[in-house]
């Protein structure tokens, strides 16, 4: 795949990689060819699994390492041979990076005393900042005495307090609780809305990546897969891997046997069983394919005309999850369909054993290429 964006070009691009690439060891390449463009105040995310290059890319961008090849400019400046902190960049990690020794009052005026400000504008902006993420009142507190959701915090009002216009987040939120996790997303998000800064942000976490982001980059083996909005990748997934690492999905295993009007094509499954489906990437006839359904693109015991593709199937496996059912059919021989149910529907016939049926229309099965696993 072509790691170039330029498909997704932004007008006045505020941080730019242009042909970005990096190795460690001289021979393989983490980075290929990254060419990427953030808008000023956007909030990009660069999702991906262990090893995708996503955080090689955020630590060039800080300055942290140094690009093999082509260069990474920031307000159209090169940074590319700059210090990390003459660049101007706030920076939150996961592991905080407090000053133990200080307190939270001196943590956040470090950043201001290096800049030279005066003990006044010091106090107002630690003021501010502390505020901005409900923390005033904290400032004679040492790190050691917060909790790790108020650490965060701390870390957080630290990378705005001398008031950059671009802040990098490495995995911040991964050393909390689930609850406190998602809390935090929403706090971010919040503070990037009101105060319009610059963020990437990297994580492996996709459901994080879909709630805060503008635009999420998709990282594989040191390429991007896909560049686009959180309903775009969800929805419209280019390949199998971004069908598979965003959200859940069903995967059907297929031959492309004919193609279609409007772009659907028809498929042909193990057991010479036929499906129809979207014809994303136009494979010839012959191909194989990996099909991506959302599971709550299936449709149980569908109605006549509901759905074009149709199977019977069994249950082998239900689970109450509060405001939805979560089932497990089997259906077009040995493969298994994960189905989502609302509880509004009646619920106490779909056990373990029933007969039912599965569906899902054309347009909602996207035919994409072999899928191949993370």
């Amino acid at each position: 795949m072509d790691n170039n964006s330029s498909g997704d070009a932004v007008k006045n691009a505020f941080v730019q990689f242009k042909d970005v690439q990096k190795s460690y060891d001289g021979e393989v390449l983490v980075v290929k060819g990254l060419n990427l463009d953030i808008a000023k105040g956007e909030f990009l995310t660069m999702l991906g699994p262990s090893g995708s290059g996503k955080s090689t890319c955020l630590m060039m961008l800080a300055g942290f390492e140094m690009p093999t090849h082509g260069e990474i400019l920031l307000g159209g400046k090169s940074i590319t041979n700059i210090a990390p902190h003459h660049r101007g960049i706030g920076m939150v990690f996961q592991n905080y990076a407090l000053f133990p020794h200080m307190t939270i009052f001196e943590n956040l005026a470090f950043p201001l005393e290096v800049r030279k400000m005066s003990s006044d504008q010091i106090k107002e902006k630690v003021s501010k900042a502390l505020d901005m993420v409900r923390m005033g009142g904290f400032e004679s507190r040492r790190p050691g005495q917060l909790s790790g959701g108020q650490a965060q915090r701390i870390a957080v009002a630290r990378a705005l307090v001398f008031e950059p216009e671009l802040i990098l987040m490495d995995e911040p939120l991964g050393a909390l609780d689930k609850q406190l996790r998602e809390q935090m997303q929403y706090e971010i998000k919040h503070i990037h809305e009101s105060l319009g800064v610059t963020v990437v942000y990297v994580t492996h976490d996709q459901s994080e990546a879909l709630t805060m982001s503008d635009r999420v980059a998709v990282f594989n083996d040191g390429i991007i897969q896909q560049l686009a909005t959180p309903e775009v990748l969800y929805e419209e997934p280019k390949n199998a891997f971004v069908a598979q690492f965003i959200g859940e999905n069903n995967k059907l295993e297929g031959k492309i046997k004919s193609q279609l009007e409007n772009n659907l094509c028809e498929v042909e499954l193990a057991g010479d069983q036929v499906v129809t489906a979207l014809n994303v990437q136009n494979r010839e006839v012959g191909a194989e394919t990996s099909m991506s359904i959302r599971p709550e693109r299936v449709v149980l015991n569908p109605q006549e005309n509901q759905v074009d593709n149709m199977a019977s199937g069994k249950i082998v496996e239900s689970i109450y999850l509060g405001d939805h059912l979560r089932l497990n059919v089997r259906a077009f021989g040995e493969q298994e369909f994960v189905m989502k149910v609302p509880n509004a529907t009646e619920h106490s016939s779909l056990v373990e054993g029933t007969d039912v049926g599965v569906g899902w229309r054309s347009e909602d099965c996207r035919a994409l290429d072999p899928f191949i696993p993370i």
